[in-house]
């Protein structure tokens, strides 16, 4: 004799999957935590832009260390003013400097890198690896045997010595980047110009080079801001009349008694909009272009 257990109204008898609220609960702990790092990150990136933003718009009786942190009493432009007449000149030395060295840098990086990776001769491990040694010598230890170098060659101080330089050491940062991109080239392009009877300046030229944008866009990128950047340099081979703007800031912020503040931070904001723009116009390439050539090294 069977027995029949009836069903509850509204229930299927089907099973009903239960919801894991504390696996939920924790993955709303965890995400909440993580936002809240990122958020307070950002503040402690900001909060020097901010002091920096807010003092250059300060009077010379109101820019001070004790009101760093308040609102001008009065906004003016006359800080401003004042630094891009005193780092004009050297702004625009500076982009004179790090444009040909960004762009003979990237170009002397891309020939070799595509002579490493993919014509292949005996020794090629070994000449990479001892170009790759230039990124790892500290500049401080051959500053003087370099100055000495330089001064016994002839070359002028300022502009010339910098581009000079910074394409030299720049040629390890950048042979690497496009060495590894050209990795993850397909072989069948080459051997495709090998077949056409393309010697190695037509592969490079024809079908190398066209495709090496994305590549390009980071070296180009990470040169101009390097040579932007640099102060070592521009200490030990320019003066304040034909050096680039860094060493002008630094004039501008320590060169007189009574520190005028507002001056100061403006003239940093000028020297530091160039490769904050760049990195805004097209920082999303640099992403894409550095990812693309990390698959293989």
């Amino acid at each position: 004799m069977s027995t029949h257990v009836s069903t509850p109204p509204g229930v299927t008898g089907e099973p009903v999957e239960l919801r894991d609220d504390t696996a939920r609960n924790r993955f709303t702990v965890g995400r909440t935590a993580k936002y809240a790092a990122m958020i307070l990150f950002v503040l402690i990136v900001l909060i020097p832009v901010y002091v920096l933003f807010v003092t250059s718009f300060k009077g010379a009786g109101d820019a001070s260390p004790s009101r760093a942190w308040n609102l001008p009493t009065d906004w003016t432009l006359d800080n401003w003013r004042g630094a891009w007449n005193a780092l004009s000149p050297a702004i625009w030395r500076t982009f004179q400097m790090v444009i040909p060295a960004a762009i003979i840098s990237a170009m002397l990086g891309s020939m070799n890198g595509f002579v490493l990776s993919r014509w292949s001769f005996r020794g090629a491990d070994v000449v990479f690896t001892l170009i790759l040694f230039g990124m790892f010598i500290p500049y401080q230890a051959v500053m003087i045997p370099l100055l000495e170098l330089m001064l016994g060659a002839g070359i002028p101080s300022g502009v010339p010595s910098l581009i000079i330089l910074h394409v030299i050491y720049g040629i390890p940062i950048t042979t690497l980047i496009f060495r590894n991109y050209y990795q993850t080239v397909p072989h069948e392009l080459v051997e495709a110009g090998r077949v056409d009877g393309a010697g190695m300046l037509r592969t490079y030229w024809s079908i190398i080079l066209p495709i090496s944008v994305p590549s390009f866009v980071v070296v180009l990128i990470w040169q101009f801001t390097n040579a932007w950047n640099d102060f070592l340099f521009a200490v030990f081979f320019s003066s304040s009349q034909n050096g680039p703007v860094t060493l002008a800031l630094n004039n501008l912020a320590n060169g007189a008694l009574l520190q005028d503040y507002g001056v100061s931070m403006a003239g940093a904001l000028l020297a530091s909009l160039p490769p904050l723009l760049v990195y805004i116009l097209l920082g999303k390439y640099f992403v894409g272009g550095l990812m693309s050539g990390s698959v293989k090294g």
